[in-house]
């Protein structure tokens, strides 16, 4: 374990130092930006470790991006540009949980550790997706079972310790939909979860260290309280919401790195969320 987070640790350096270099080339423009593609020929190099880092975000867009009932409204300004002040920049405004983004405890919970509190081994976790898009499309208010997260180890093995539990519900396609709240003519929410009974068995049983989903939260639709989340946070751990590209990631054996800014006091943050796939 020490051995691939140490693996995980050389490749996020790199993504970074790659990242700041390519934004603080002078004259780069958005229309640049937007042209260049990823490819396997660019980069630094193989990964150490692994086959391939893939996104498992979305691209943080107000046009496409729902925004949880009663939470800030998010834009995006241009007050710099190229042409006019030799420099581009954007101005983002929008709330810590807009997007593709993970949860810190004392987002539910007063006195428990906040983004700035937390330490950096919680953003590097080893993944597992279980995937359960065939109950899901079937059921939209499906919850991953404690029998579910036990077949899913028959056939793939236990679940490792500090594991990023990533349930794939095939919501992911559904972004910038109304589907994707999946509102009923009373106005609830119908999107699939994890049940709390799960929750509180990979805590106990399995000491997991993330829960994740492809939909707005691990709580099912129809929990109101979202105590599952609550549970996540109350333990310590964070949750991933949000996530897309699932399908480019193995059930087990790949890894997860967590993006964002870690505000002061914050309660979690829009996020790239990357995967390694081995």
């Amino acid at each position: 374990m020490r051995g691939a987070l140490k693996q995980v640790a050389v490749l996020a350096v790199g993504v970074l130092v790659g990242a700041t270099l390519f934004a603080a080339r002078p004259g780069t423009s958005a229309t640049a930006a937007a042209a260049a593609k990823p490819s396997a020929a660019r980069g630094a190099g193989p990964l150490p470790g692994f086959s391939r880092a893939v996104f498992l975000s979305h691209v943080n867009d107000p046009k496409t991006t729902p925004l949880f009932p009663g939470d800030p409204a998010f834009t995006l300004s241009t007050p710099f540009t190229v042409p006019k002040d030799g420099f581009y920049l954007q101005y983002v405004k929008e709330g810590e949980h807009t997007g593709t983004h993970w949860g810190a405890p004392c987002h539910f919970h007063t006195n428990e550790l906040c983004a700035d509190q937390l330490d950096p081994r919680d953003f590097f976790r080893p993944a597992v997706v279980i995937d359960v898009r065939r109950q899901s499309a079937a059921n939209a208010d499906f919850q991953v079972s404690v029998a579910d997260v036990q077949r899913f180890e028959a056939a793939h093995g236990r679940i490792p310790a500090d594991a990023a539990v990533i349930a794939w519900t095939g919501w992911g396609p559904k972004w910038g939909t109304p589907a994707y709240f999946n509102y009923d003519k009373q106005g609830n929410v119908h999107q699939p979860g994890f049940s709390l009974a799960s929750v509180r068995w990979l805590l106990a049983n399995r000491h997991i260290g993330a829960l994740g989903t492809d939909t707005f939260g691990p709580d099912p639709g129809l929990d109101t309280n979202f105590r599952e989340s609550s549970l996540i946070f109350h333990a310590h751990r964070i949750d991933l919401e949000n996530l897309t590209g699932l399908e480019q990631m193995p059930a087990t054996g790949g890894f997860i790195i967590v993006g964002g800014p870690r505000n002061r006091n914050g309660s979690g943050s829009p996020a790239t969320i990357f995967g390694l796939v081995p």
